[in-house]
């Protein structure tokens, strides 16, 4: 049996609030309603505002992983034609990276060290080049980094270039304007900051990336956004969505918006990361990503393995932390602030590190 009454400090699924989760106890109801259709046009309306984006801009739910919508806007805002820079930082770098040699697209790929931040000197080999398009991870989850966006956005914009942005750990986390950084396409996740089940990611779509979908058409059904816009238009889906958490989605961003909206958020967020972070510096770890973003802070344990005190506060402590795959696994782990958590939840994590300290385990 899965244990699920722990406390949670991973990067998705997050800890939700008690309010999303009395929905998801409740009966799914049918969907192809008026009530139904008025809650997924509110659902838009408060991504849009919260993303930033163009008035004109439109939103489509799809019922997948995060992963799900970087392909959909990798294959319906792109051809074989476009020639593309991929910035790969990362496993989720590496994700876009693979999706476009599967669907051969011509890619030229920026390769990052773990924890490496993006600077300029990456981009000026790309300067006045045949590029049509930019892919990037605002902020790579599996190392912590967070991309200087206004950057890549005057870089894009100097170029010409259409920049798809995966917003999925960083969209509430850290600030984001979509239509002042000429984002043509963002992607984020029910998992991460919404702080709902996962299973439905968003792909936020500026005017010009509409104009695109429509006049390509892409070798798939279930993730050509043509038919998500044109059924969106009336609040629905084209196909059976993931209803409960399309509900639990509205219950939070109706949350957010009455807290103060994503600037708020955006600061509750960063609040939670500059407490845990300025109360670890007695502890032996190292702080491994130059430019952490919000959502996370990644550690590597200086005399522990990373993947068994993973393994040790999920199995005494009753408290989830990120381990981290691959090469990675036993030199880092990573501790989320997404999601409802509080400081005093910090109090009890870093209590747990220090009573590992003194067991000799730290």
């Amino acid at each position: 049996m899965i244990e699920t009454s722990f406390l949670n400090f991973t990067v998705g699924p997050v800890q939700s609030s008690e309010e999303v989760r009395a929905i998801g106890k409740l009966q799914v109801p049918y969907f192809r309603t008026p009530e139904f259709s008025e809650l997924m046009l509110e659902n838009e309306r408060l991504v849009k505002k919260f993303a930033k984006a163009d008035e004109n801009a439109r939103v489509c739910f799809m019922t997948t992983s995060g992963t799900g919508s970087m392909e959909a806007a990798l294959i319906n805002c792109f051809t074989q034609e476009d020639k593309l820079i991929v910035v790969n930082g990362g496993s989720f770098g590496e994700r876009f990276e693979q999706m476009a040699e599967l669907y051969h697209i011509s890619h030229t790929t920026i390769k990052l060290k773990h924890g490496e931040a993006l600077r300029a000197e990456h981009l000026a080999p790309f300067e006045g080049q045949d590029y049509t398009g930019f892919l990037v991870n605002m902020h790579e989850t599996s190392t912590g980094v967070l991309y200087d966006m206004p950057m890549i956005s005057d870089f894009c914009r100097r170029n010409h270039l259409f920049l798809v942005a995966d917003t999925i750990s960083s969209f509430m986390c850290d600030p984001f304007n979509m239509k002042e950084w000429n984002v043509g396409a963002m992607i984020t996740g029910s998992q991460k900051a919404l702080a709902c089940p996962p299973g439905v990611s968003l792909v936020v779509l500026s005017p010009e990336a509409v104009e695109r979908v429509y006049s390509h058409n892409p070798m798939c059904m279930y993730l050509d956004l043509k038919l998500a816009l044109k059924n969106g238009e009336r609040g629905q889906t084209p196909f059976t969505p993931a209803v409960q958490t399309l509900i639990q989605i509205n219950a939070r961003l109706r949350q957010i918006d009455a807290n103060g909206g994503v600037d708020a958020e955006v600061k509750r967020c960063s609040e939670q990361a500059q407490d845990f972070r300025s109360r670890i510096s007695d502890l032996p770890f190292e702080l491994v990503s130059e430019s952490p973003a919000n959502g996370v802070t990644p550690l590597h344990p200086l005399h522990a393995n990373a993947y068994e005190i993973f393994k040790i506060l999920k199995d005494e402590y009753r408290i989830w932390i990120c381990p981290n795959g691959g090469d990675m696994a036993d030199k880092i782990f990573r501790v989320g602030h997404m999601g409802c958590l509080t400081k005093d939840d910090n109090t009890t994590l870093i209590n747990a590190f220090k009573d590992l300290q003194k067991r000799g385990l730290l």
